[in-house]
């Protein structure tokens, strides 16, 4: 026994006696722990059939790991048995292994790397195997194992090409081959040559003996023929996955039945037969856990067929249907965004679009461009909300008495019926606590959830008072946060009121909550709120008339809804809309008759606005309606350029008053937030930090819903803090100087003459790579600024130079710092920087 424990004898007991000890001992436990780690990778991962599916399923992370650190401690365990094996039971004599389990000990140690994530170090160990053990069994698995190690490290072109070798030179046994050809196909799919990959995957299917395996690779070969447009031969490959049946995970035959599914061709297919085969999956009690997919397929069925009642129906089955699947999620709600978009029902389709952006995955291309679609329906929302809104107060301003009185009756009457349900809910719910009995729902639930008590549900049967378990204590809960705080968003900072999802609705929970019992039920008291005062009134009318008049612009210029906006102008131009709002309305409704093919009404509509309007732009366009230099001069956004223009050329004052004038020209049209936002700039320039600040935040508060609004917003919560700051940096710690030469407006000084000296002077001055400029202060005061020196003793010294030359340039100056000179311009406290020197 003691000689046969030596591993520096090389006889038949000491070979045979670590052998045995390594292969029945160490090396079976560790691969034990191999085997239940890469289960946990296993049940970790969880397949996305929406996208082709990887070979092997494995996730991998970007964590980075310190040395001696593992992800999984079932992988650190394998790792250790396997040093331990060749560390105790390693006979290495003179350069030369005579343990024959030495190599599959390095063979587990290369595994629990790989699927540990740690891939250089595995990388060494299966390359230590081949540089050993040319002549092991496990050769041809190490060489496998290396080149799924390479493609993990992005090198699938090495792995391709010795792969190729070993399968040339080698000859493998089956498994080693179906692991081979699954590994080639792999690496063929990640350098996107996927229709090589075709023929490897056939291989590894007929080679392997694992079903889970054989499901997997049929199923991969079924998406990529569907990828290129075979649909015939992808069925026979997932047809290959549903023969499997039992053998398999039920994910692979169910999946494999719904990819089926989507091939489906009505005009060549038996449709009363395929109904039937998709009502056979919805009836499989087997297939619960599958449904909403199952759903899903159904409902797109429906929609491919034109039964859009159905699908929506199934579509809504498909979301109720318990699912972590996101994405089918997202599938789901965007479609019936899409739906609703298509019937012009906008404000239904950007509900549906903010559900979609919730279960997506943030800044994807997908989810830009939802949100891009979302975005563009915030205004229409808006606009439907402000309409639907007034128009109802309206209707309330100029129902009888008696009138009013019956429908705040119908109101109050509902009011009660809830209040009762709610009681009779509380009422059931406390019962149900006291007895500790279970819902029906919720047994349901428990049955079909599978083990929920691992997952810390309530035991069938058992007894708990947890809030959750009940459902009517959970339908109780859900009103009566609506009544207090009502619709609120899923987000940080919830009870701010700017989260509430619905401002409408949350308005009248207010009303309603914050009165006394007798109040709530009495008709006298709603109607006491319906606004009286003629003054309100006119502002309520003049709101709806500008939401009238802004749906049907929206619905002409960003959704070709011609119909649509049609309808809404011809509602504005009965509504009697004050006086700006005519005019483009009506030269609206005249290119839209010309749309909708209606010319007789678009020359009455022509003839109206030249007859009663012949001095207006829109009347000069539509008597020479070919005439660029008419379109083009007139049109607002020329008008815009050239005040854009003037403001370039730092005429400020002129700047704010032409925007003054056109945004009251164009008020109603899309580009008066632009002349806004080109004043507030210019005020800024003129008269300092505070009043950009007053004219951005007026920008953000009355356009919120355009894009310069949202900008605006944006400036308010982020740049203006920053700009906020008024205090003097120490010159001495600059980068860049400036040196100031002050010019009074209402002087008779030539400035345009004093800056061509100083630019004819600079000029000759090589040393420095210098600029000049003339800055508006204020509107009694103009700089000429000389920009790009490196010190204040620098723009001091250069000031004194240009004494010096022949131009004799000795106006006094101010030497300053760029940071400073921001600050200066910013808040025009030009005092307050030199009496601080």
């Amino acid at each position: 026994m003691v000689t046969s424990c030596s591993r520096k004898k090389d006889t038949f007991i000491n070979r045979n006696f670590h052998a045995m000890g390594t292969k029945y001992n160490i090396l079976y436990n560790g691969n034990i722990a191999l085997e239940n780690g890469r289960e946990t990778v296993d049940d970790a991962f969880t397949d996305n059939y929406w996208e082709l599916l990887p070979i092997e399923r494995m996730e991998t992370t970007d964590d980075f790991m310190l040395p001696g650190q593992s992800k999984n401690s079932d992988f650190e365990r394998a790792e250790e048995k396997a040093i331990k094996a060749v560390q105790t039971h390693g006979m290495n004599i003179k350069g030369r292994e005579y343990n024959p389990q030495i190599d599959e000990a390095h063979l587990l140690l290369g595994k629990a790397r790989y699927f540990d994530q740690r891939f250089i170090p595995a990388l060494e160990a299966f390359n230590y195997i081949l540089f050993r053990y040319a002549a092991s069994d496990k050769i041809n698995e190490a060489k496998i194992w290396r080149e799924k190690t390479n493609m993990r490290l992005e090198n699938n072109e090495l792995a391709i090409k010795n792969i190729k070798r070993l399968l040339r030179l080698e000859e493998l046994s089956d498994q080693d081959m179906a692991d081979a050809t699954a590994a080639l196909a792999q690496a063929y799919i990640n350098i996107h040559a996927k229709d090589s990959a075709l023929t490897q995957l056939a291989i590894a299917a007929a080679h392997t003996k694992k079903n889970k395996e054989k499901a997997r690779y049929n199923y991969i070969r079924g998406q990529i023929y569907n990828e290129f447009g075979y649909k015939d031969s992808a069925n026979i490959a997932f047809d290959k996955v549903i023969d499997l049946h039992r053998k398999v995970p039920r994910a692979y035959y169910i999946n494999a039945h719904l990819a089926k599914a989507a091939n489906f061709d009505p005009d060549i297919g038996d449709v009363l037969a395929f109904e039937e085969y998709l009502t056979e999956l919805e009836e499989d009690r087997e297939n619960r856990p599958f449904l909403d997919k199952i759903y899903y397929r159904i409902a797109e069925f429906h929609k491919q067929a034109n039964r859009d009642s159905l699908a929506v129906a199934y579509y809504n089955k498909s979301l109720r249907s318990t699912s972590g699947d996101k994405h089918l999620r997202a599938l789901d709600y965007v479609t019936l965004g899409d739906m609703n978009f298509d019937k012009s029902e906008y404000k239904t389709a950007g509900a549906y679009y903010d559900s979609t952006l919730t279960n997506m995955v943030v800044d994807s291309k997908p989810y830009r461009t939802i949100k891009r679609k979302r975005e563009n329906l915030e205004d229409v929302i808006y606009y439907e909300n402000v309409a639907q809104v007034n128009d109802s107060i309206l209707h309330l301003v100029n129902l009888p008495d008696a009138d009013r009185v019956a429908v705040f009756e119908t109101y109050i009457d509902k009011l009660k019926a809830e209040a009762e349900h709610l009681k009779e809910q509380e009422e059931i719910a406390q019962r149900k606590a006291n007895s500790g009995i279970v819902s029906a729902d919720n047994m349901g639930n428990t049955r079909n959830s599978g083990n929920l008590a691992n997952n810390g549900a309530q035991p069938p049967g058992g007894k708990s008072t947890f809030y959750f378990y009940n459902s009517n204590t959970v339908a109780y809960g859900k009103n009566e946060f609506l009544k207090n705080w009502g619709d609120r968003s899923l987000k940080d900072n919830w009870r701010l009121s700017s989260t509430r999802s619905n401002e409408l609705t949350v308005q009248s929970n207010d009303l309603v909550t914050a009165v006394s019992e007798e109040e709530r039920y009495d008709p006298e008291f709603y109607i006491s709120k319906i606004p009286s005062d003629q003054k309100v009134i006119d502002s309520i009318i003049k709101d709806r008339n500008y939401a009238y008049y802004q749906l049907g612009v929206i619905y002409k210029e960003k959704f070709q809804e011609y119909q649509l906006a049609k309808d809404k102008l011809k509602a504005l131009m009965e509504n009697n809309p004050e006086e700006r709002l005519v005019l483009p309305t009506k030269y609206n409704l005249y290119k839209l008759y010309g749309r909708l093919n209606e010319p007789n009404a678009a020359e009455q509509m022509k003839q109206d606005i030249i007859n009663n309007n012949p001095n207006s732009r829109y009347a000069a366009i539509l008597l020479n309606p070919k005439s660029e230099m008419s379109k083009d001069e007139n049109s607002p956004e020329s008008i815009y350029e050239r005040t854009y223009a003037s403001y370039e050329a730092q005429n400020f004052q002129e700047v704010i008053e032409q925007s003054d004038k056109y945004v009251l020209e164009f008020e109603g049209e899309p580009i008066v937030p632009k002349f806004e936002i080109l004043k507030a700039s210019a005020k800024g320039r003129l008269y300092g930090f505070e009043a950009y600040k007053e004219g951005v935040n007026y920008i953000a508060l009355n356009y919120p819903n355009s894009e310069e609004g949202r900008r605006a917003q944006e400036i308010v919560e982020n740049v203006i803090p920053a700009l906020s700051d008024r205090n003097f940096k120490q010159d001495s710690i600059g980068s860049r100087f400036n040196v100031l030469y002050r010019f009074e407006n209402n002087s008779d000084e030539d400035i345009d003459a004093f800056l061509k000296t100083l630019s004819d002077e600079v000029v000759k001055i090589r040393y420095f790579d210098l600029s000049v400029s003339k800055d508006v202060y204020d509107n009694n005061t103009t700089f000429v600024v000389v920009h790009g020196l490196k010190s204040i003793n620098g723009a001091r010294g250069f000031a004194d130079l240009l004494r010096e030359r022949k131009a004799n340039i000795t106006r006094p100056y101010i030497a300053i710092s760029s940071p400073n000179y921001e600050i200066v311009q910013r808040h025009k406290n030009l005092k307050d920087y030199l009496e601080n020197q």
